[in-house]
């Protein structure tokens, strides 16, 4: 390897003294320069806070300081003749805001009229036709046709009978109930808003007032609870057909409402029964066996209902017969795949044709003894087979098992869950009485909770009327306005009874 000579060795290490010596001096001169740039920052804050200062001044304008007395008298007058600025005017004391007003609004002048003209035809005290016109009586009211809000115009001749003297105004239009601000179709357009539609109600308010119809909250709860007990009747006559039918299906669910008096809200349940010509929501603060059994107590057909505790009572004298519901064993094998896959999946197979069965039978329009026949023939040997399956599987189960689980739930529940195979008006399971709780979680969702404990049950009576409406496919806000209209002022005219006013006596009366 070469050697360095000494000559170069020292002349590198010159070097390299000279390089640290220019990068110590390098250094100290950063180190001014940040302290310059330090002391920059801190003298334009303090210009800043300054200038700050003397604009809050300037907006204030305080009066210019009077002159000394030392000065001189010229200095004085020029003080004295300065242009001064006008006085500030003094504001006026804010009136009192007007009170404001009480009582009904009248109804929007913007909204499009329908008017009516009516005339009486004779005279109601003597029944003469010569009549001439000495007064009139106008009524405006809310209306709705297809969506467009209205107004509803009724112009009342007012005559007087050339016989005998006396006036006579003939009868108005049908309204709700007496001096009622709205219109039956309008009262059934609020409750198909509000029971079929599921929209809260103080969205309605908000667009009714984007639409030039300011409604208070309290008027929009009083039009619902006026419509629940108009139409109370109807579900009445819908709750005794259940009670005479052969057959019903029911569930629970819960709902919150709140009371008076008490914190928070209070956890009830709310009730569906129904077949496939009716359906009543009932409320009940408690979901107790005992007020059950006693509800049901004047039913003697056959009620379809979940494998519940609550249920016992009332299949205890054996005048109630039970059926099961076997979407609950299907979703148990399904549960139970986790555990066991081979053999729960052969276990739900045969639930599986058992539905396959059903639904071709469905498809068919199959009814009474054709369905009857059907079940028996394409039903029983599945049922069968399902027996000898779980008498072979179940010793190798353990008790705790899910499979295990669901053999027992089929085993204890064996007649219910298969007593539709014999009574052909009875579904295979409780599923339609479960999907009636997919709107009234969506009103749940919205609402959060009912009121009070009476809005509760008007809910649930609106809540049957719209579901009966939408089993027997028929349209629910023309079949409010019907009803309504027969159920409020013209009642005595109608004269007809809440069975002929039910969605089913509708259904038979056809457009007209």
């Amino acid at each position: 390897m070469a050697r360095i000579s000494p000559e170069l060795y020292e002349s590198v290490v010159r070097d390299n003294a000279a390089l640290r010596e220019q990068v110590a001096a390098l250094t100290v001169e950063v180190g001014r320069l940040a302290e310059l740039v330090a002391q920059g920052n801190d003298r334009i804050t303090e210009l800043l806070a300054v200038a700050g200062r003397k604009k809050s001044r300037s907006k204030r304008r305080p009066p210019a300081p009077a002159p000394s007395p030392s000065l001189d008298p010229d200095a004085r007058a020029a003080y004295l003749a300065r242009p001064r600025a006008p006085p500030r005017p003094v504001k006026p004391k804010a009136a009192k805001k007007p009170r404001r007003p009480t009582g009904r609004k009248p109804v929007p002048e913007h909204l499009p009229a329908e008017e009516h003209r009516l005339r009486p035809d004779a005279c109601k005290k003597c029944g003469g036709s010569d009549l001439d016109v000495v007064d009139e009586v106008v009524e405006t009211k809310l209306h709705v046709v297809k969506e467009h809000q209205r107004r509803r115009v009724v112009r009342r001749k007012t005559c007087m009978c050339r016989h005998c003297g006396t006036r006579t105004t003939p009868r108005s239009l049908p309204s709700p109930f007496s001096r009622s601000k709205a219109t039956c179709e309008w009262l059934a357009w609020l409750v198909h808003q509000k029971f079929v539609m599921l929209t809260p109600l103080d969205r309605l308010r908000r667009d009714l007032a984007a639409k030039g119809v300011p409604l208070a909250m309290s008027y929009l709860v009083g039009q619902i609870e006026r419509a629940a007990d108009l139409l109370g009747g109807v579900d009445g006559a819908h709750w005794k057909r259940l009670l005479a039918a052969e057959w019903m299906a029911t569930d629970a669910t819960g709902l919150k409402v709140l009371i008076p008096g008490l914190p928070g809200s209070h956890h009830g349940h709310l009730e569906v029964y129904r077949n496939d010509e009716q359906v009543v929501f009932q409320y009940e603060p408690h979901k107790g066996s005992e007020v059950l059994a006693a509800k049901l107590a004047p039913f003697e057909g056959t009620l379809v209902a979940d494998a519940e505790h609550r249920h016992n009572a009332v299949f205890a004298d054996g005048t109630v017969q039970e059926a099961g519901c076997n979407a609950h064993g299907r979703r148990k094998f399904r549960d139970a795949e986790v555990a066991q896959p081979t053999l729960a999946v052969e276990g739900g197979d045969f639930i599986a044709n058992i539905y396959v069965a059903e639904n071709e039978a469905r498809k068919a329009g199959l009814s009474g003894d054709a369905l009857r026949s059907w079940r028996q023939s394409k039903v029983s040997p599945l049922r069968d087979k399902l027996l000898r399956w779980m008498d072979a599987v179940q010793p190798s189960l353990t008790p705790d098992d899910p499979l295990a689980r669901v053999i027992r739930y089929y085993r204890n529940h064996w007649q219910a869950l298969f007593r539709f195979v014999d009574q052909p008006e009875l579904p295979i399971d409780n599923s339609a009485s479960e999907r009636e709780y997919q709107n009234v979680a969506k009103l749940r969702l919205n609402s959060l909770f009912a009121g009070s404990t009476e809005g509760a049950h008007r809910a649930a009576t609106l809540l049957g009327i719209a579901a009966t409406c939408r089993v027997l496919g028929i349209d629910t806000q023309a079949y409010l306005a019907w009803a309504l209209t027969r159920l409020g002022t013209h009642r005595d005219v109608y004269g007809l009874s809440a069975v002929e006013l039910t969605p089913a006596a509708y259904a038979r009366a056809g457009p007209g």
